[in-house]
């Protein structure tokens, strides 16, 4: 769990940039698709969990995952969105997506079917995402990729409009504690926001900015995934993928406002709940 309100101003931070007071996104974005992952089964949120995927678990009374698309609303361009999650919730996705559609008909959504049924068998969250490269197509434009339970209560279109003339970008966000950051991916960056330094859960580190689960990616990196995994890599962790990126293609940053929660606990979802209930959602991230 994360939450943090920024004040709109015009910076620069170590953890990418803050782009809050930035021009609005251009008309015409180039087509892009979007990837939500939602194939975990977040066994740590038993029982809550075992019969609702959680990012179908409502906070302030809408699924988590219709956070997200709703702070997609805005953004031009987007082509499809794909919901990848297991053969246990793969249905309850499907009946998600065909009723928010008919509240808002212009958006495709494609339910992606990992087969798996349990921890034992599942792709990881970087098998996921590159089942659905191959399976979609989707190495053929710009794909924006967000876990399903990250909580945002800002438009994404900013994070867009900074991440599209770059080959990739992360979506970073200051804890402003050297502790909680230890859960957390740290990252450092040089003065151009250019990732320089990434670290999973670090013992000692090197400031409070945290890379979360939101990724833009050009198609030339997209078709990179399957190189990461025929190498034997870890199919896990998306932020395992950027820890073997960076050094290899300059991945940029972007500093995400507002209000940001990462549920990992019946604890963080019930503050969660309390937080967005009384909170209006807010402009460009």
């Amino acid at each position: 769990m994360i939450r943090q309100t920024f004040l709109a101003r015009r910076r620069i931070s170590r953890g990418g940039f803050d782009l809050s007071m930035a021009v609005r996104p251009p008309i015409n974005f180039p087509p892009m698709n979007v990837l939500i992952l939602a194939a975990g089964y977040a066994t740590r949120l038993y029982p809550l969990t075992e019969k609702t995927a959680k990012p179908l678990l409502k906070v302030a009374g809408k699924p988590m995952i219709e956070w997200v698309t709703d702070n997609l609303a805005d953004v031009p361009g987007i082509a499809k969105i794909c919901i990848v999650t297991n053969d246990k919730f793969a249905a309850d996705f499907q009946h998600w997506a065909d009723e928010y559609r008919s509240r808002h008909p212009a958006l495709h959504f494609e339910i992606i079917n990992d087969g798996s049924t349990n921890d034992s068998n599942k792709l990881g969250a970087i098998g996921d995402i590159n089942l659905a490269i191959s399976r979609e197509n989707l190495a053929t434009a710009p794909l924006l990729v967000v876990a399903g339970d990250n909580l945002f209560n800002q438009s994404l279109a900013g994070f867009v409009t900074s991440a599209q003339d770059h080959p990739a970008t992360l979506a970073t966000y200051d804890v402003q504690d050297l502790e909680a950051i230890k859960k957390y991916a740290n990252v450092e960056t040089d003065d151009s926001g250019k990732i320089v330094h990434f670290e999973e859960k670090p013992a000692h580190p090197k400031n409070s900015v945290a890379g979360i689960a939101l990724y833009y990616f050009s198609p030339e990196v997209v078709g990179m995934f399957a190189t990461y995994l025929a190498a034997g890599n870890n199919p896990d962790q998306p932020g395992r993928f950027i820890q073997w990126l960076y050094p290899r293609v300059p991945v940029r940053t972007h500093l995400i406002g507002g209000i940001w929660y990462d549920i990992g606990s019946q604890e963080t979802l019930e503050e969660a709940n309390r937080i967005f209930a009384g909170t209006p959602e807010k402009g460009g991230a």
